[in-house]
């Protein structure tokens, strides 16, 4: 079988092999003519393993990283990041990936911890940071753990164009969303940039309750309100214990 069912959660596997029926079937045979493609057979449904009665949020990204040491099949995490901090502010790992690097200062200023007229390395060095977890995989745990299925709209990314490998997914994510529906209506959907377009154009999408904002590459998504006073009651910086969620 050319995809890994592994580290799928049981409960979402009738839903992904229903689904995948919409993949077409040339596609599929290109892909396992040429496993050179990210993230992976073995990590490609990665986010599936937060079970589905866990998930609230869909929270959804365009594509896997470009670079087989970051393509882990979870939307915006980067495999090759690990400390978020360093002495001069951000680490240089974060510092290097923009939309994580704006994410992390919202969220900086979500907490409280950081004022939105001054994002920068020696604000952030300046923080008292012994309450807030230190590594990126932390921050993706916690993100799991309130409910954040976080899914690439395109599973794959191949040496061909991307649109090539978006458009032979589209059938796929148009089924999963209806059949997630189907069995929790109450999901909320997170479309951030240009994205929400094309998801929006899924009739399932339209019975979703959906949150929109530029895509966190812009800098205006780190003082975007409405992004703010989402993620804020969160507290997804601090460490378990430290916060009352």
């Amino acid at each position: 079988m050319i995809f890994d069912f592994a580290p799928v959660s049981p409960s979402w596997l009738t839903l992904i092999e229903t689904a995948l029926l919409e993949v077409p079937a040339q596609y599929t045979q290109n892909l396992s003519e040429d496993p050179n493609w990210l993230p992976g057979s073995k990590s490609i449904f990665n986010a599936f393993s937060l079970p589905f009665s866990e998930v609230k949020t869909i929270l959804f990204g365009e594509s896997p990283y470009p670079r087989a040491i970051s393509a882990n099949g979870y939307a915006f995490y980067d495999a090759s990041v690990n400390g978020l901090w360093s002495e001069t502010g951000l680490s240089k790992a974060v510092n290097r990936a923009t939309s994580l690097r704006n994410i992390v200062k919202m969220l900086l200023i979500a907490e409280g911890l950081l004022s939105a007229e001054n994002c920068s390395q020696d604000a952030i060095a300046g923080i008292d940071k012994s309450a807030l977890i230190q590594t990126l995989p932390e921050l993706f745990a916690h993100l799991n753990q309130r409910g954040f299925l976080l899914l690439n709209a395109s599973l794959v990314l191949s040496d061909k164009p991307v649109n090539v490998d978006a458009k032979a997914w589209r059938g796929f994510m148009a089924r999963l969303l209806e059949l997630i529906y189907q069995a929790a209506p109450q999901t909320e959907l997170l479309l951030w940039g240009n994205l929400a377009k094309i998801i929006d154009q899924f009739p399932a999408t339209q019975n979703f309750q959906r949150r929109y904002a530029e895509h966190p590459y812009n800098l205006s998504f780190i003082h975007n309100p409405e992004i703010l006073d989402y993620f804020r009651p969160l507290h997804l910086l601090l460490r378990q214990g430290e916060s009352n969620f």
